[in-house]
């Protein structure tokens, strides 16, 4: 893990949300999973260090919304492959030659969304058989140094895992997770 000061970071053409609500979301959930089934989704847990506390590196959208970068997988796509895909979409600087050496760690947690609601769970609850979604967090072993390049309508911010503990109203159960995930390091 090394200083947030390492890392160089830049701007890119925006990258917008298919669905401008939650509802729409669930909605273009319900549609998919009609055609496709599950959901598999993965996000990246980025880990920095900064005045010599543990960092995750999230994306932030407008002034209450963070997301891990990540998103869904296409169907029969590896989680590895689909992961360092979603990477180089969401952080990767447009040069090619300035890719980041991204490696796909440890899996770190599992999540599950059993119906068409926004909650997801840490577990697949006994009585769902047919679960609408599955996400995966990942740990990224970021290099050195790089440079990242982040959409112009997100921000990358560096947040303690102090700050992330037990926060679930500000960044959600999942993100919220992470310290405990971490604590086996």
């Amino acid at each position: 893990v090394y200083p947030v000061g390492n890392y160089t970071f830049g701007s890119k053409p925006p990258k917008f949300e298919k669905d401008s609500s939650v509802t729409q979301r669930l909605e273009r959930l319900k549609e998919k999973y009609a055609r496709e089934g599950l959901r598999r989704s993965v996000e990246a847990v980025l880990v920095v260090h900064e005045h010599g506390h543990p960092h995750v590196l999230v994306l932030q959208m407008g002034a209450s919304f963070f997301k891990l970068p990540g998103g869904r997988l296409r169907p029969g796509e590896d989680e590895a492959e689909g992961m360092l895909r979603k990477l180089h979409s969401l952080l990767a600087p447009p040069a090619e030659n300035m890719r980041p050496d991204w490696r796909v760690s440890d899996l770190l947690g599992t999540w599950w969304r059993p119906n068409f609601e926004n909650m997801m769970y840490p577990y697949c609850p006994a009585h769902v058989a047919r679960p609408k979604e599955v996400k995966r967090l990942f740990l990224i072993a970021l290099p050195e140094r790089c440079y990242l390049s982040v959409p112009k309508n997100m921000r990358l911010v560096a947040v303690p895992l102090f700050e992330l503990y037990d926060n679930i109203s500000r960044y959600g159960p999942v993100i919220s997770s992470i310290p405990a995930l971490l604590s086996r390091f």
